[in-house]
């Protein structure tokens, strides 16, 4: 008998643990169909153990049901785990899993945005969805977390909640949160979400049905779209320009409109306030229901915020809120802000797929930002955000002079436009090997600028900077530079 397995040593696990899984896996891999696997004195003197030690990790296979002691004859695998798998690698797809597993027809063609898992891994990586790590309160949160299991708060943290929110948590949203933003709203007027996108997805799930007309920024967010597209909605592509979303004839003829009115995703373009009337004034003749994902407003670097969209018009806007770009991405904790029956059937939505989000975090967050500690976190956050976003400015500056640049007020990016000639996708491609991770900006348009036909544009980067250390982002921008020089020649 050659060796089935090799042992081999890691780190603390039970030596019978891995005489177990390396038994489990022929079993599964087929190498003991038909024949009776090997005795425990036999394989202990395969494998250089101890019987005993054989004999435990057989024992727990027979427990599992993966291997059946049968008297006088051995071990044998248990026919039930065998009887119906497919060896042939040339077999159907018996259950026709390709056919029941086709995305949308809508969301089929839609771009996916993509970073690589080990992004942390490269010396200059300019990718959003990042924050620098010394900006989390660790301390405050630490603290948080645990006098969320202690006393009065223990119950809300550890109790099934069925559909209901922390109230600590939707009380202090209204009242720092929202209240900061322009929106008065009680507690009837708040869902606590994994995160904004799961706050989309339950909207979308509600309000939009088969053929849905739903207007979308463009460029604009690519998940966003996904969403919509999944729930059926037929996007229509809404264009931006520096005033922000264009409130045109496109919305004539749409039931829905999601936007990100404080800084343009991706542009960080902030939409004017006579834009912001109009668009509600809209919203409100033609009964079309506005989205506002306010994603990154407590990151603005210059001038003061603007009110929020649903400041104007509570009822006729939904608001997004997100704690996940403040904190850390994570932790995905989010919101929706709306008139009360809509939230009530968002609640119902929400309890049938996850319930509620986890009780311990809505407290923990709750005494956050009860305690002060919360706003004190986000002013830590916008200035080491804020001093990568000057450094970044500075670099595109003096590496990449002749690229279209406006440096906007704030955010966690910034949108420049290379020779019409580039192709970002290509430059990214070849940046990677040199340490350095771009975000290609093709991926963001949903159709070619005005909608006149044409390909899409494919000169314009999206480059994060939360990631990266102020001084090495000087570096990683001439890096870009050079090799951007070496594709045109």
């Amino acid at each position: 008998m050659g060796l089935l397995f090799p042992v081999g040593e890691e780190g603390d696990e039970p030596l019978y643990r891995r005489v177990r899984r390396g038994l489990e896996e022929a079993i599964l891999a087929g190498r003991f169909e038909g024949r009776r696997l090997p005795s425990s004195r036999d394989l202990a003197a395969e494998l250089g153990v101890s019987r005993n030690t054989v004999n435990l990790a057989y024992q727990e296979l027979i427990t599992d049901g993966v291997v059946i002691a049968r008297e006088r004859s051995g071990h044998v695998v248990n026919e039930e785990l065998t009887a119906r798998r497919v060896t042939d690698p040339a077999a159907p797809d018996a259950p026709g899993w390709l056919a029941r597993l086709e995305p949308p027809p809508g969301a089929a063609e839609l771009p996916h945005i993509r970073k690589p898992t080990d992004w942390d891994g490269y010396p200059y990586a300019f990718v959003t969805g990042h924050l620098p790590s010394e900006a989390f309160p660790e301390r405050a949160w630490l603290r948080s977390l645990r006098e969320a299991l202690q006393g009065e708060h223990r119950r809300f943290s550890l109790q099934d909640g069925i559909d209901a929110d922390d109230p600590l948590l939707a009380e202090v949203i209204c009242r720092e949160i929202l209240a900061a933003r322009g929106i008065a709203a009680g507690p009837d007027r708040v869902l606590v979400t994994v995160g904004s996108q799961q706050g989309l997805h339950l909207v979308a799930g509600a309000l939009v049905r088969e053929g849905s007309r739903v207007l979308v920024e463009n460029p604009g967010y690519p998940d966003a779209r996904h969403i919509l597209a999944r729930a059926g909605a037929a996007l229509v592509p809404g264009e931006v320009d520096d005033g922000g979303l264009i409130v045109d004839e496109r919305l004539l003829d749409v039931e829905l409109a999601v936007t990100t009115p404080t800084h343009h995703y991706p542009s960080n373009v902030t939409m004017s306030g006579q834009r912001r009337q109009r668009l509600v004034a809209l919203a409100r003749e033609r009964g079309i229901v506005l989205v506002e994902d306010d994603y990154d407003t407590e990151l603005r670097f210059v001038g003061r915020a603007s009110p929020a969209l649903a400041s104007l018009d509570p009822d006729a806007v939904i608001y997004l809120g997100s704690f996940s770009k403040f904190l850390a991405p994570g932790l995905r904790l989010g919101f929706v802000s709306g008139p009360p029956a809509l939230i009530e059937h968002l609640r119902d939505l929400r309890r049938y797929t996850i319930r509620h989000p986890s009780g311990h975090q809505q407290r923990a967050l709750a005494l956050l930002i009860a305690s002060g500690e919360y706003r004190r976190g986000v002013r830590h956050l916008r200035d080491a955000m804020r001093r990568r976003w000057e450094r970044t400015v500075e670099a595109v500056r003096l590496h990449l002079p002749d690229w279209a640049m406006r440096p906007r007020a704030g955010g966690v990016s910034v949108w420049i436009g290379g020779p019409h000639g580039l192709d970002t996708r290509e430059l990214a491609a070849r940046l990677e090997p040199r340490g350095v991770l771009i975000e290609p900006g093709d991926t963001f348009f949903f159709a070619s600028p005005g909608t006149g036909g044409g390909p899409i544009p494919r000169h314009w980067i999206k480059l994060g900077f939360g990631a990266l250390a102020p001084e090495r982002i000087s570096e990683g921008v001439a890096v870009i530079a050079d090799e951007t020089k070496r594709m045109l020649g």
